[in-house]
């Protein structure tokens, strides 16, 4: 979008929030970028400059402005729905592959080599890996800066930092201020916490509707792993270098969010992970836009819009969980994963409510007697295999999946049909097109509306709704008085 300079001029002149994380606006004659919103008097066009990243403004000399925190938009929503090269990089770096395992470990990841890697993010966003990486560690400084008392040492080696003097020398870079000046204007009251809790927010474009999201996570959640407790959403969390416990409630602008980490060096990804989960980087209106264009699903979108799709902190979690889910009620398939839990998860200690464990890694239920399970033997079958072959890194879920290829993969196992590859697609590959025709809510909640009912008519109906049709599911879904549909009380 930033190539287009007439509409982010237009974008900028009318503080417009819904295009904030889409592009960064450089003002040449102050030497700052700004979000789009940016509360300050627009500057001349002619003193504009557009550019795709804050990492491109950073690489260009840009400094983040005072007053809109640029560092703190929400993210583009290009990445999440989009299974190309670039988003998969981008998915992978926001999950501090970089930081871990360099850019080569990124590039195996993505099966390119790393100059090509180099070469197509440099082409779309303006700068490289490395300099993206580098923009994501500055913003969790000052995150870590501006909310804990932490001392600035153990902030530069949490944040990603190699060493002190780097640290210091992006911050002063980025935000034109010396890290302990960052936490002398911090607001006043901060807790200044020192124990791995943080208290932060998570920004998202409005609308955004909390019923079907939240209600489907706390409807569904695992016992000990997920539970809703005073208005908020929490669950464990399995990290690369420990454990986290992540309290989300959602506000009338933002999700209020508290992190409790055993490591700090884990924030950027847990803080991605649950901007994921909650879907937080999608563009409701241009979603809510096409599938009005529908005139049956119009009053739908118009009654409740900004809907979400519930995703997962965890791809292969979710894809045990679908699993287990197959043909059964929502309370059977969290009795079934509650035993795998208690059986097979990982203690945590939770001094503030009721989450016991992780859930199980691919490792340890690739251990598990079938006869153990209480299920019909053909699905015993397919949830062994499922767990073998992501133990063995023959499934691959994670942000770098090549979509089509995974689905592939999974039709491929015993007991994966059309609905159960979806689901996964849907809610735990991020694919923002997937749909369920064959779902019975779905079904239902077409023929109740006048759409086709028959999967192959729907689909062919619900071709109009691309490249959203997973956005229309909840929609569709919402219809129903599943608990799924309601935010808790």
């Amino acid at each position: 979008m930033h190539i287009d300079t007439g509409r982010c001029v237009r974008a900028v002149q009318s503080k417009d929030a819904r295009f904030d994380g889409w592009f960064f606006t450089a003002v040449v004659t102050t030497g700052i970028y700004c979000r789009p919103s940016c509360p300050v008097v627009p500057p001349k066009p002619e003193n504009m400059r557009f550019l795709p990243s804050a990492a491109a403004c950073q690489q260009a000399g840009f400094r983040a402005c005072k007053r809109c925190r640029p560092d703190t938009s929400p993210g583009s929503p290009e990445w999440n729905q989009r299974a190309d090269l670039v988003a998969r990089a981008m998915r992978l770096i926001a999950d501090g592959v970089v930081d871990r395992e360099g850019v080569p470990g990124l590039a195996a990841r993505l099966g390119y080599s790393t100059r090509q890697v180099e070469r197509q993010l440099l082409a779309e966003l303006g700068a490289g890996p490395l300099a993206l990486a580098r923009a994501q560690r500055a913003q969790a400084a000052r995150l870590l800066i501006e909310t804990t008392q932490l001392p600035m040492a153990d902030v530069a080696f949490a944040a990603g930092f190699a060493s002190i003097r780097t640290f210091n020398d992006t911050v002063r870079e980025v935000f034109a201020l010396s890290p302990s000046d960052l936490r002398a204007r911090a607001p006043r009251g901060n807790p200044g916490n020192t124990t791995g809790a943080l208290t932060l927010r998570l920004p998202f474009r409005a609308p955004l509707n909390p019923d079907n999201l939240f209600g489907h996570l706390a409807a569904t959640a695992v016992p000990g792993v997920e539970e809703w407790r005073d208005g908020a959403y929490r669950r464990t969390l399995r990290l690369p270098y420990g454990h986290g416990i992540v309290t989300l409630t959602p506000k009338p602008d933002h999700i209020a969010c508290r992190l409790t980490l055993g490591d700090l060096r884990d924030l950027t990804v847990a803080i991605s992970r649950c901007r994921r989960m909650l879907d937080l980087d999608a563009d409701p209106v241009a979603i809510d836009d096409q599938l009005r264009t529908d005139p049956l699903l119009a009053p739908l979108v118009d009654k409740a819009p900004g809907r979400r799709v519930p995703r997962t902190v965890d791809e292969a979690e979710f894809a045990v969980r679908a699993v287990l889910g197959q043909q059964v009620s929502t309370a059977a398939a969290r009795t079934h994963a509650a035993r795998l839990v208690t059986a097979h998860g990982e203690p945590v200690d939770d001094p503030e409510g009721g989450l016991t464990h992780l859930f199980p890694a691919p490792d340890a239920l690739a251990s598990v007697d079938p006869e153990s399970l209480a299920m019909p033997r053909t699905r015993r079958t397919t949830f062994t295999t499922l767990v073998r072959q992501l133990a063995d890194g023959e499934v691959r879920l994670g942000p770098d999946s090549d979509w089509p290829a995974t689905r592939a993969r999974l039709l491929d196992l015993p007991g994966f049909g059309p609905w159960t590859v979806d689901v996964i697609a849907m809610r735990a590959l991020g694919d923002p097109d997937a749909f369920l025709p064959t779902d019975l809510g779905i079904r239902r909640a077409a023929q109740e509306l006048g759409l086709p009912s028959t999967p192959a008519a729907l689909t062919a109906r619900a071709s109009a709704w691309r490249p959203w049709r997973a956005y229309a599911v909840q929609y569709l879904w919402a219809t129903d008085s599943h608990p799924i549909n309601f935010l808790p009380v």
